[in-house]
């Protein structure tokens, strides 16, 4: 069932499990038989649908809209949304969007994220690029046009101004953001560890996550 968003006639629909076919790429990654009541919040804005890896998982609390791609064991945890209606936003590969992170573009400013990334709990990204391997702090906010280099730790709260350029490497911290140091080889590794252990749990997560109902 169609619901007008409002945008020149766009139809939102929502994304049913039995309206695509068994592809490499779906836009719902595999359940286990305990989950097969769950629906993800999955939409289709016009003819524009999300393109999930089947080694992906999106919690089912979590909100997918439009023009969004998440790769191979990436992940999206509960109450995080993801739209994209004006540019595409793309999740690299075992990256992770934490709760209540926001993802967001404005026409003209595209929003990529490089693989191994973690977002944490209630950032929000618009219109920017973040490199492999970075990590973006809790309730921190990166605006448009912005990047984060690779290997970069974006502390909590930071407030990363539009266009602003970091360098791989940049520990950055303060509102409006700033590099204060260059990352050591114990603080990447850190960061590494720290998405590979969101890759292993999500795959844990589709296995055994089950509902109760009280």
């Amino acid at each position: 069932m169609g619901v007008q968003s409002g945008l020149s006639g766009i139809v939102i629909r929502r994304v049913e499990r039995a309206s695509r076919p068994r592809l490499k790429t779906r836009i719902f990654p595999p359940f286990t038989r305990i989950l097969e009541t769950e629906r993800m919040a999955l939409y289709q804005l016009g003819d524009v649908a999300p393109t999930i890896d089947n080694d992906a998982y999106v919690a089912p609390e979590a909100t997918v809209i439009g023009r969004v791609e998440l790769k191979a064991r990436s992940s999206v945890w509960p109450g995080a949304v993801i739209r994209g209606d004006n540019e595409p936003i793309v999740v690299g590969e075992a990256s992770n969007v934490q709760e209540g992170a926001v993802l967001h573009t404005d026409p003209g400013c595209p929003l990529n994220i490089g693989d191994r990334v973690t977002i944490g709990h209630q950032a929000m990204l618009h219109g920017c690029t973040v490199g492999e391997g970075s990590l973006i702090g809790i309730q921190a906010v990166v605006l448009n046009r912005a990047v984060i280099g690779k290997d970069c730790l974006v502390g909590a709260g930071a407030i990363v101004t539009e266009g602003k350029v970091f360098p791989d490497r940049s520990l950055i911290l303060g509102a409006p953001a700033k590099a204060v140091r260059e990352l050591t080889e114990d603080d990447i590794a850190k960061m590494r560890l720290n998405a590979e252990t969101y890759a292993v749990r999500q795959a844990m997560y589709k296995q055994q996550l089950k509902r109760i109902d009280g």
